[in-house]
């Protein structure tokens, strides 16, 4: 099945550099089907006009501008793509980026998925603004893997090479490409070509293939539709594979779909693995439901966010610092969102300054903890760095406890990364959360159970997926507004047994599906003690005033005077009235109508008793029975049918 546009996917075939007669030459390679190798990804970076596109053609054979503006203007505006089949057998994606600053933004949508990066810099202009600009943005990123290529090399003579070398050297020093190896480059006569193709392929069979921790993500860098198969979305995978007819979610707009067709390099695939261009074809998804900078992921495990804790670095060359509540562009992956930026520890970070951020968001995007992110303004690149935290609370700045948990955090060991995905949000299922965690399931499931053991996360109920996941920081904070809740309902009804619990899962704001293994794990640990349908603190104790205790005798001893037709010319206050009832000393069987609580059993025993030997009651024999009016044997009988004691049948009761 072809449904991919053969303007962003090349034919059957592919070009390598060949060294032939002295000249350089291309070979054309035959495709085979894709049986999951690893796959590498290469990205291009540089000035305008330096000639990244060109070289990009020269080494495949494949035109990466595909936009007839492109052409046109001879100036690269989108992201480029092309593929190399390097000699080693291995299949490297090339992702060609532009290098005019006014399409930074689609640089960065391109440059955050590579494994190897191709710094391009013309022999006969040297490094120029966007070299520097893209190599922070590396340098940023964390692209240590990377081949300088001076390009051009045929307008320059070796006076001029030798000084774009010497300038070059000087530029990397300090940042993540410092050292890396330079190969001199001609597109126009091939000069350079083949070394270039055997430098690639040195680095990268050090490169370790990409992480598969069974949660994959596709940023979505293109999306289009091709007719009679519909909507084609396009990128780099990460972290998982993906397969033929899976089920998957488009972030952050929440999407369901299902995979109809994989392609990579023009070829049909059933699984794509981690580091792999793809292209997925997906059913019943319109291409206007999407967009750049969305994430194509299995569904369930990442929530969007609009707010982040991160690790922020200024870039070396910040002409003025950034300061708190700066207005800012974030970009991480594909995306690009406006957003605020909180320093933490700082009013202003300076000229390659790193300081602890919370950045809110203008709208929700599918990250990771662990991704890497740029910030700019109109200014240029401002920085970037690492996120720590996809779902914080708001922090107060210049807290010494926030940035040492920050640090923590930072750190990155499962254990880590287990707290940071517990973090604030309160109970989670352990089965959601192990498949939540930006971990592998083997990773989660052994750092949980250290943590576990240590005390540091808390379960509650049976272990399983059902069973309830805390922080021991959100499980504290639990404790503490059970007491406050606790104490607080004591003081505003001092005479009742306690709080009722519906109540006290109310105000904890705690699902009822969670509340009975909150409420075990409460009572167990001594921070509440359970009395029938109240809880209470373990110090709470009734305590009348000597005026509540003279009326609530006085209300008792007349019920005891006639126990089975207690007429009282006043009952006692609400709240004593309601003590009296809780602590059970009478039993409210109707409206004005309560016995004494002896009274009441004597009476419930009796009538019980009598249906055991008889079978059946009437309201008649009951008032017969104890010498009682029809009024209190009536509300009795009506009472023991509303707690299924009795049964009505006719005039009659017979036992349920």
């Amino acid at each position: 099945m072809r449904f991919f546009d053969r303007s962003f996917w090349p034919g059957r075939v592919c070009c390598q550099p060949v060294r032939q007669d002295g000249r350089i030459r291309t070979k054309l390679l035959r495709t085979r089907s894709y049986s999951g190798t690893v796959m590498y990804v290469l990205g291009t970076a540089g000035h305008v006009d330096h000639g990244k596109s060109t070289l990009v053609k020269a080494l495949t054979g494949i035109d990466p501008d595909r936009l007839a503006e492109e052409k046109e203007r001879g100036l690269t505006i989108d992201l480029g793509f092309a593929w190399l089949k390097l000699p080693d057998g291995k299949e490297v994606s090339i992702v060609d980026v532009p290098g005019h600053e006014r399409f930074i933004k689609n640089m960065l949508a391109g440059v955050g998925g590579i494994d190897l990066a191709l710094l391009i810099v013309a022999a006969d202009e040297g490094v120029m603004p966007q070299t520097r600009e893209h190599l922070a943005i590396l340098d940023l990123l964390g692209i240590s893997r990377a081949i300088v290529v001076i390009t051009k090399k045929d307008l320059a003579d070796e006076e001029m090479l030798e000084i774009v070398k010497l300038d070059i050297e000087e530029v990397l020093k300090g940042t993540a490409l410092e050292g890396a190896p330079m190969v001199m480059t001609s597109a126009v006569t091939g000069e350079g070509l083949a070394d270039l193709v055997a430098a690639i392929e040195r680095l990268l069979q050090s490169t370790p293939p990409r992480r598969d921790i069974g949660k994959p993500r596709l940023p979505v860098d293109r999306v289009f539709t091709m007719k009679g198969f519909g909507t084609v979305v396009t990128g780099t995978l990460i972290d998982g594979r993906l397969s033929l007819g899976q089920q998957v979610e488009i972030l952050p707009g929440g999407q369901r779909t299902t995979i109809r067709g994989l392609q990579s390099h023009k070829k049909k695939i059933e699984t794509a693995l981690p580091g792999t261009r793809v292209a997925a074809n997906l059913a019943g998804i319109a291409v206007e439901e999407i967009q750049r900078g969305m994430v194509l992921t299995t569904p369930g495990w990442l929530l969007p966010t609009r707010f982040l804790d991160a690790r922020l670095r200024a870039v070396a060359d910040l002409t003025h610092p950034i300061t708190h509540n700066k207005m800012i562009s974030f970009h991480a992956g594909t995306a690009e969102v406006s957003g605020k930026l909180r320093l933490l520890d700082r009013d202003k970070l300076g000229a390659g300054e790193s300081g602890w951020a919370q950045i809110l968001l203008g709208h929700p995007v599918a990250v990771a903890r662990g991704d890497l992110f740029i910030i700019r303004s109109a200014a240029g690149t401002l920085g970037g760095g690492m996120i720590v935290d996809t779902h914080p609370r708001r922090h107060r700045r210049f807290q010494t406890s926030v940035i040492e948990a920050l640090e923590a955090r930072e750190k990155g060991s499962p254990e880590d990364m287990v707290l940071t995905a517990l973090g604030s949000q309160g109970f989670i299922e352990m089965g959601a959360f192990l498949a939540r965690c930006n971990l592998s399931e083997e990773e989660a499931t052994r750092a949980l159970r250290s943590l576990l053991a240590e005390g540091r996360v808390i379960l509650l109920g049976e272990e399983g997926p059902r069973a309830l996941l805390i922080s021991r920081n959100e499980w504290d904070r639990v404790i503490a507004e059970s007491r406050r809740a606790t104490e607080s309902y004591h003081a505003q009804f001092p005479l009742r047994m306690g709080i009722p619990k519906e109540e006290l899962r109310s105000r904890l704001k705690i699902g009822p599906a969670h509340f009975n293994a909150v409420l075990e794990r409460l009572v167990a640990e001594g921070v509440l003690v359970e009395e029938k349908a109240f809880l209470r603190t373990p110090s709470h104790t009734i305590r009348l005033t000597p005026k509540q205790r003279a009326e609530a005798d006085a209300f008792l001893e007349a019920l005891a005077r006639n126990p089975y037709s207690p007429v009282v010319e006043s009952l006692p206050e609400p709240e004593l009235l309601n003590m009296l009832l809780e602590t059970r000393q009478a039993v409210k069987v109707a409206e004005n109508v309560i016995f004494a609580a002896a009274a009441y059993d004597e009476m419930v025993g009796g009538v019980v008793e009598r249906l055991r030997t008889g079978g059946k009651i009437t309201v008649a024999e009951v008032r017969d029975m104890f010498q009682t009016s029809r009024k209190f044997a009536l509300a009795l009988m009506e009472h023991l049918d509303e707690m299924k004691i009795t049964r009505r049948v006719g005039d009659e009761r017979v036992l349920r």
